[in-house]
């Protein structure tokens, strides 16, 4: 096979196969490949597109991850800031698909446009999506990053949050670092507490998402955690 696109049949290359049969036609790599435009040491651009892949475990490990891990031989700042610009440009386009959504059923809907924003982040982190009554988004927060005691997030100011973005519902999210979702003993207690404040004050929790690794992730709600 050959080892350079430019070896490659004109009908193969990734780039004419977009022109000719749509974006949908080709694989991560390809894209990538588009995205990177020549290789470097010895190697194609569909090569380097490849190893980055299976590097990051994905295209989700190009979310958020630092530009210095993009750098190496045939990377640099032009083709790193190329990268950062179309996964930015990916995690925009999920957001702007959000505020015709009906959250309330669509949970997949959520947790897509959470884990571009937030997958492999490394660390946990805990936020909010605030809705009005028809389940529009009219604001977010992230509230706590780092190593995620409960103790140190309190319904109360998740509900403020709430309160001063003027929702009526409430989407929560945190991420599980380690890649599996399945909630813990502290996940459900904080959920149901969060639930009953916001009962309270007359702001209703929709749902609890916990994001894992690569498509993972569990819908509270769905498993009746409240």
């Amino acid at each position: 096979m050959p080892g350079l696109i430019c070896d490659l049949d004109t009908s193969e290359r990734p780039r004419e196969r977009l022109l000719a049969n749509g974006g949908g036609a080709l694989a991560d790599s390809e894209l990538l490949a588009i995205l990177l435009r020549t290789g470097g040491a010895g190697r194609s651009a569909l090569d380097m597109a490849r190893d980055l892949l299976r590097e990051r475990s994905g295209l989700a490990g190009l979310v958020g991850i630092d530009p210095d891990r993009l750098r190496r031989p045939g990377i640099g700042p032009a083709k790193s800031a190329a990268l950062l610009a179309a996964v930015e440009l990916g995690r925009r386009l999920a957001r702007s698909e959000l505020p015709e959504q009906d959250l309330l059923n669509r949970p997949d809907c959520v947790a897509r446009y959470l884990r571009l924003r937030y997958a492999r982040q490394g660390q946990e982190i805990l936020g909010a999506l605030f809705l009005d009554a028809k389940n529009r988004l009219v604001g977010e927060a992230e509230v706590f990053r780092g190593t995620l005691q409960r103790a140190a997030v309190s319904p109360r100011q998740l509900l403020k949050k709430a309160l001063l973005a003027d929702a009526a519902r409430l989407v929560i999210f945190h991420t599980h670092p380690s890649g599996d979702p399945s909630p813990s003993a502290e996940d459900l207690a904080f959920t149901r507490r969060l639930a009953e404040a916001g009962r309270v004050v007359g702001i209703e929790l929709l749902d609890h998402l916990i994001l894992g690794g690569g498509e993972r992730w569990v819908s509270l709600k769905a498993r009746g955690g409240w």
